[in-house]
This record gives structure tokens, C-alpha cells and sequence, in this order.
């Protein structure tokens, strides 16, 4: 081993001699990966002073092309950019055979500053602002999925899969149905060993509502970057181990149109400078800090629609009665609300965040979460009452915006989002969305041709 080996490199080959290659990728806006598989002399080369991407790398659509208006095509030149390896992140790949290992990275101007475009770096900005207030979040996130066939339907659209012991085809509905769980046990199984290979906290799988849908809990840790590392790692190992498996995993918020979607939640507590859960209380209604958290994420959320529901399928999942707020609400313990304070003792009371869709990138989702979280805490604002029942059949402030052009045009007016992301990458994401948007909506559906064709 060369002197000059990095020590976390170092200690990786020492204890994965056979690793011959190493994909090295950074996620983009909507968490695609995006990098390169290198050999040896390559990572160490990544280590020692990145490995070289063009900064449109965080200028892409979903479907990969370059938008323009970004002004990081063409007019930048598609200029490289240095990404440096996250610590912590090179891991083996248990599903492939041929000695490879992964390593994440993130993208730095030349100079060494952090690169604007980049969603990882955007969480650290606004991250910088907690900690200055003495105070450390502990995160924990929930990932909500759908194995589904190989083969789509005959309409195109995907279907769930042929069940590993059976052979059938479910389309039924069973929430926490142990049968699901067993006709699924040795892709979970598989799933679980590859996420403590790869480092990732996975506590458990639970059948959700939709046929062949899951929920895995990851641990919570105070450290809100690496968390975000760990999610976006634990997606790439569903998607792995399925195919392994003969299936497809997704992370789309709604596969299908009369079952549940899937979301993205976040739990998040508060440390101080002494360890002490700020959030911690007998009676979350009359706790402070609790409420003036609260509050300030409600405030915030409509504006940052576009960050937890990304694309056009996100806003599928917004539906009545269907555990997916429709409008800024918070509660005790009712899954109905957008924020949750969830059953807990007093020491580890804390918030779930219910808005985000799977499909969302989970840095922006929890930088928009801290951003709220500080102006409220800052601003000392008051919630409104929390909602108790059926959350649907209550009035509680102005609906939120659930078509993607409205929160996209919510999202670029936000004096919020460039106050805490940034202008610059705000309005960077804005660009971004509409040309998705302008895309996709040019595209002739056969809904609307069923629909319209004949009786016109």
C-alpha cells in the first residue's frame, strides 16, 4: 500500500483485499445517481484531490438532459468540477460478485468551496444555522417502497410482482399483514444484511397498505448529513437487492392509482449543548420550544411543496382520507396532520414531518424542515390548535398547493426558500422544475384520448 494512501482507503482495502473497483457517484436533484466506476489508481486519485464532473451534473432533468437556463450547459462550458469522497461512505457492494465497492461524493468549486448546486451542501448551510444555536438535531428517517414486476401491464403502467413463495399476483390491501412479510422474507432478509454491510441502521421492514409495499425504519443519529448519506445508500440497496430478486423496487410516490402512496417521513428531535432533548416534555401542548418548532414548519410548508413533492406523479398522493395532509395542520399522535408529535415518553419526544413523498430528496427535505424548524424557534411563532379526529373533515388554514406548476411558482416567489437555500440555488431548482414540467406536460396521455378523442 502506498504511504500516500488515505487512512479511510487504507483501512478499507486492508479489510476488503479482493475490491477491485469503486462506483463513486454523487445523487443529483432528484437523487439519480450520477458518477463513475473506477479503478484503483483512480479512487486514490478521488481521495487525493477529487474525481472531476461537470457541474450540470446538478442541472439535469429526471430523464438526464441538461437544462440550459441553468446556465450550466453551454454557457458554463459543461466545466468540471472536483468531488471529494464523503467520510464514511465507502462501503462494499454485498449484491455484486466482482469485488466492488462504492464511495459517495459531493461537488466543490476548484477552489475547495462547496459547490452551490449541490443539495448535501444546501443541508449543511442551513444545518450551520442549529448548531449555532448550541443545538444538534437527531434524525431519523422512514422510507415507504413498492417491490413491483419486472414486466409492466398491458396498459404499460407497473404492476406488483408474482410473490416469491406462492406465485401469485396481490392486488389486495393489508396493512401489517405477517403474510406479506413472509411471502417477501428472503428479498427483506437480503436487504437487511446488505444494509449493516453498507453501514446503514435499517431497525426493521413493516407491510404497508399496498400490495408488495414496505416501510423500513432507519435509526435515528445526531448527525443530520449522514443520515441523509444513509438514506440515499438505503435506496440504492432496495433497488439492488429487487433486481437480484427478480423484481423492481420504487420509490415513486404512486404507482398505482387506487393504492396508497409512499412517503417520505422524518423524525427530528433537538439536542443542547449538554445532550438534553430541548424537546422534551410531559404535555407537547403547553412545551414551548415544541410549539415555536411546530409552528414555524407549518408556516414554511406550503412554500417548499416543490421540494417534498418533486415531480408530477408526487402530487398523486395527495388525496382525502389517504394519510397525506392536504393542508399545514400538526396533531397528537393522528396520522392524518402534516406534523405528528408521535407517542413517546417525555425524554424522547419529537416531530414527525408526514409531507414528503419517497420520491423526494431527502436533503432538501430536511433542510427545508431545519429552515422552519430555526425560524420558528427565532420568530417564537404560535401554531394553531392541533387537530384531534378526522383531520380531513376540519378547516385548518389555507390547502395546500397540490399541482405542480402552482407549487412550483409557490416555490420560485419564496423569499423563505432563498432566505435559508440560497437565492442562487433557489432559483436553480425553480429552472430546473419548470423545464420538467414544460417537458412533461407536451406529452399526448392515453387518458386524455380516451377521455376526449371520441366526444369532441
Amino acid at each position: 500500500m502506498p504511504s500516500e494512501a488515505h487512512p479511510d482507503l487504507q483501512q478499507f482495502l486492508e479489510a476488503h483485499p479482493q475490491t477491485r473497483f469503486f462506483d463513486a457517484f454523487l445523487h443529483d436533484l432528484n437523487t439519480v445517481e450520477r458518477g463513475k466506476r473506477l479503478d484503483l489508481d483512480g479512487v486514490r486519485t478521488a481521495f487525493r484531490s477529487g474525481m472531476l464532473l461537470p457541474g450540470s451534473m446538478f442541472a439535469l432533468d429526471v430523464l438526464g438532459g441538461t437544462v440550459q437556463a441553468t446556465g450550466l450547459g453551454f454557457d458554463d462550458g459543461d466545466a468540471d468540477r472536483p468531488c471529494r469522497p464523503i467520510p464514511g461512505t465507502l462501503v462494499p457492494v454485498p449484491w455484486q460478485e466482482d469485488g466492488i465497492a462504492q464511495l459517495q461524493l459531493t461537488m466543490h468549486e476548484p477552489d475547495g468551496r462547496a459547490f452551490f448546486g449541490d443539495p448535501r451542501h444546501v443541508l449543511a448551510s442551513v444545518l450551520e444555522r442549529i448548531t449555532a444555536l448550541g443545538l444538534t438535531p437527531v434524525v431519523a428517517i422512514e422510507y415507504e417502497f413498492y417491490f413491483v414486476d419486472l414486466e409492466r401491464g398491458a396498459d404499460g403502467l407497473p404492476q406488483p410482482p408474482r410473490g416469491p413463495l406462492t406465485g401469485r399476483r396481490e392486488y389486495r390491501t393489508q396493512i401489517n399483514a405477517m403474510t406479506d412479510l413472509n411471502e417477501y422474507s428472503a428479498v427483506l432478509a437480503q436487504i437487511a444484511r446488505d444494509c449493516h454491510a453498507q453501514g446503514v441502521p435499517a431497525t426493521g421492514a413493516l407491510p404497508e397498505y399496498g400490495p408488495g409495499q414496505f416501510e423500513v425504519n432507519l435509526q435515528h443519529l445526531p448527525d443530520a448529513l449522514a443520515a441523509c448519506d444513509q438514506g440515499l445508500r438505503f435506496k440504492r440497496i432496495v433497488k439492488s437487492v429487487a433486481r437480484v430478486h427478480g423484481m423492481d423496487a420504487t420509490f415513486l410516490a404512486k404507482p398505482y392509482r387506487d393504492m396508497a402512496g409512499s412517503g417520505l417521513h422524518i423524525h427530528l428531535s433537538l439536542l443542547d449543548r449538554d445532550g438534553r432533548n430541548v424537546f422534551a416534555c410531559d404535555e407537547p401542548l403547553t412545551h414551548p420550544p415544541l410549539r415555536h418548532a411546530v409552528a414555524g414548519l407549518l408556516d414554511s410548508m406550503a412554500e417548499g411543496m416543490a421540494i417534498c413533492a418533486p415531480g408530477p406523479n408526487s402530487f398523486r398522493r395527495f388525496r382525502s382520507e389517504s394519510y397525506v395532509p392536504m393542508t399545514p395542520s400538526w396533531s397528537i399522535n393522528n396520522r392524518g396532520a402534516a406534523v405528528r408529535i408521535p407517542v413517546s415518553d417525555a425524554a424522547n419526544r419529537r416531530i414527525e414531518y408526514r409531507q414528503a413523498g419517497a420520491d423526494a430528496n431527502p436533503c432538501l427535505v430536511l433542510a427545508w424542515m431545519l429552515a422552519g424548524l430555526h425560524d420558528g424557534l427565532m420568530r417564537r411563532t404560535e401554531p394553531p390548535p392541533p387537530v384531534s379526529g378526522n383531520a380531513y373533515a376540519q378547516s385548518t388554514g389555507e390547502p395546500l398547493p397540490t399541482q405542480w406548476a402552482t407549487a412550483i411558482e409557490r416555490f420560485a416567489a419564496s423569499a423563505f426558500a432563498r432566505e435559508y437555500l440560497g437565492a442562487r440555488f433557489a432559483s436553480h431548482y425553480a429552472t430546473v422544475k419548470r423545464a420538467e414540467l414544460e417537458d412533461f406536460s407536451s406529452y399526448v396521455t392515453p387518458v386524455e384520448c380516451a377521455w376526449y378523442l371520441g366526444p369532441l
